[in-house]
């Protein structure tokens, strides 16, 4: 990541707190960034191993473009 992108992450996490205590960050193991979308994605998976959720995708912008969520039930 450049510093566009990590300028981006910081605003988008900040945008995340801001949402108060259910935002699309609590509980992420991994952020990663897609540079072919131009997001970041928000893996919810333990160790990388264990998911109960699918990640949650935001844009640069901080657009959420899939707001995660349960892969099970």
């Amino acid at each position: 990541m450049g510093r566009e992108q990590l300028e981006a992450l910081i605003r988008v996490l900040q945008q995340q707190l801001a949402e108060g205590r259910d935002n699309l960050a609590i509980g992420t193991w991994d952020i990663r960034y897609d540079a072919q979308r131009g997001a970041f994605q928000f893996d919810k998976c333990e160790d990388g191993v264990y998911c109960e959720e699918r990640p949650a995708v935001i844009a640069l912008d901080g657009t959420v473009l899939d707001a995660g969520g349960p892969l099970l039930g």
